[in-house]
């Protein structure tokens, strides 16, 4: 292929640039790429580090490098040539939740109702940090449905809302310090559907009353897990345990925690980007990686300041991989009246009732940006050919 032909520069042309600028990243690996490329290696000695796991960090290797092959573009100025790699679009990767919670959030926007929405945390006890370690897919999945359970049971209930209501909810599993803190974000618009269909709003500031929210999600979750047990879903838990454990889960308290509604429309698409894409840590909260060590920020929410820790880098690669999630899994899902299989005619009835129209949104704004030389500063970016992906022997197994 001809390089500046005019296939090739269509080609280039269709790749999507979303930010202002680029991050050349020719020589300059990000902080958790040097990382694993210094410290994963004892990593899989010393543990055993599944395939899956390894797949990821191959991913988060490649990301931005030759391995993906990329776009090189030249300036019209200085004549430069500067090559742009290819993204990994691992859902993992530090460098790719940008451009992906951007597109989902897009996707979103045609669903807001201009209405209240409510933010509730649902949070697993850190009792169950174990069982999550052997058996990931069951207890978020179970997480996920109890939760669900829970609320729609409460908005059905006569004395309350009586109605169907809507959720979307987003699966986190870490907390600031990359500590296990598995948590369920639930967006909900402030209302229900009811049977004659009719939309009833909710009054107050909170949707429902969040200690008898964790009541329910106790008893519910606790029931849940105890019949995962008894069909053989937890196996590599012994059934002593199992007894032991959900017996002295019922006798504490459980956390829910619910946040003051949001009644700016225009702001729910954004608030929710917030939650949606996120990963355990992003770069910009690692502060230096020196002498195997990793400093990094993180909040204290016990007294609400801004701290620093400092790991060995083992330590933070063992952190780091704990919240790989389990191949294929979904940790953003739409419940009741926002499910995919019923959200439209839903939508659309309810816009019917509040009387508005559904705000258009332009699926085709995606545009590239005209790109300043990293060089020299004057120059305009043009793509001149393909860049064809460098492969590299993979020297990482499974332990």
């Amino acid at each position: 292929m001809c390089i500046g032909s005019p296939c090739v520069m269509a080609r280039a042309q269709r790749l999507p640039i979303w930010s202002g600028h680029w991050r050349w990243r020719m020589n300059e690996p990000t902080h958790i790429q040097y990382l694993l490329q210094h410290y994963l290696d004892d990593r899989v000695e010393r543990y055993t580090l599944d395939s899956h796991r390894l797949k990821v960090c191959r991913h988060l290797l490649s990301c931005h490098t030759p391995v993906l092959g990329g776009i090189r573009y030249q300036c019209d100025h200085c004549h430069s040539q500067v090559p742009q790699y290819h993204s990994c679009r691992d859902r993992h990767c530090p460098q790719c939740q940008g451009r992906a919670s951007r597109r989902w959030s897009e996707r979103q926007q045609r669903d807001i109702l201009p209405v209240n929405y409510y933010h509730l945390v649902f949070t697993l006890p850190h009792r169950l940090n174990g069982w999550v370690q052997l058996h990931p897919e069951c207890l978020y999945a179970q997480l996920f449905q109890v939760v669900w359970n829970t609320l729609k049971r409460f908005a059905a209930d006569p004395r309350r809302l009586d109605g169907k209501l809507g959720m979307t909810a987003v699966l986190h599993t870490w907390g600031q310090n990359l500590s296990q803190h598995v948590h369920l974000h639930c967006l909900i618009p402030g209302g229900v559907l009811k049977q004659n269909g009719q939309w009833q709003p909710s009054r107050g500031s909170y949707l429902f009353p969040v200690r008898a929210l964790a009541r329910h999600f106790r008893g519910t979750m606790v029931s849940a897990l105890r019949h995962s047990a008894n069909t053989h879903q937890l196996h590599r838990i012994g059934s002593t345990e199992v007894e032991r454990c959900l017996d002295q889960l019922m006798q504490s308290d459980w956390v829910v925690y619910g946040k003051h509604c949001l009644n700016h429309t225009h702001s729910v698409v954004g608030y929710l980007a917030r939650y949606s894409h996120k990963i355990a840590i992003s770069e910009r909260r690692i502060i230096d990686v020196n002498q195997g060590q990793v400093c990094f920020r993180y909040k204290d929410y016990r007294d609400n300041q801004d701290k620093v820790l400092a790991l060995e880098s083992s330590e933070f690669i063992r952190r780091f991989l704990m919240h790989v999630l389990p191949r294929g899994f979904m940790r953003i899902r739409h419940f009741g009246l926002l499910a995919n299989r019923c959200r439209k005619g839903a939508l659309e009835r309810i816009r019917q009732c509040l009387e508005v129209s559904a705000e258009a949104v332009d699926e085709h704004n995606e545009q590239p940006l005209i790109q300043i030389c990293p060089k020299c500063r004057k120059g305009h970016l043009i793509p001149t050919g393909v860049l064809c992906p460098v492969w590299q022997p993979v020297t990482l197994e499974p332990g």
